[in-house]
């Protein structure tokens, strides 16, 4: 049985390891990471699932900011990634740690945003590709990949950057 807990409390080396079987090796250079580069996963959103094997599974959560182009800037929440052990994969892991991260977000108020499969997080959980049309990233993205959720999600054009300042709290 898996026991879901902060992700503080497991090692780095099997974080990265999770996600190096989960994503390659050469995940580093997806626009995702360049998105949160030089910021630390808010641990209040950063959750493990850990079995009599060891970690099963991981995800991490990252702050962000939506630079608009009417000069406003909006504080939000990367999701991901989501990394499940292959060997546990299709078992339902990664919907546990989603519902567990969008208890934690859902109770203080926060828009989220993710690069991924819009019909999978969608369905489950309520993201879209709605507001995201003229947001812009660090990087290449397939824009119906780009994801939000949320109330006052921005739905203008702006830039997408790493929100430094913020303390490893959300």
């Amino acid at each position: 049985m898996a026991q879901l807990v902060p992700i503080e409390m497991v090692a780095d080396a099997a974080v990265e390891d999770l996600l190096d079987q989960a994503f390659g090796r050469d995940r580093h250079a997806r626009t995702a990471y360049r998105l949160r580069a030089g910021t630390r996963a808010l641990p209040d959103l950063s959750f493990a699932l850990v079995g009599d094997t060891g970690l099963l599974g991981s995800i991490q959560c990252w702050p962000v900011r939506f630079d608009g182009d009417d000069g406003i800037s909006q504080p939000l929440v990367l999701v991901g990634p989501v990394a499940i052990a292959p060997a546990h994969q299709h078992g339902g892991l990664g919907r546990q740690l989603m519902q567990a991260m969008l208890s934690a977000a859902d109770a203080q108020v926060l828009d989220l945003m993710l690069i991924g499969d819009p019909e999978y997080y969608g369905r489950f959980f309520g993201f879209t590709a709605g507001a995201t049309g003229g947001w812009r990233l660090p990087g290449p993205v397939e824009r119906h990949r780009l994801l939000a959720r949320g109330a006052t999600v921005p739905h203008g054009a702006g830039t997408l950057r790493p929100r430094v300042d913020v303390a490893a709290v959300a």
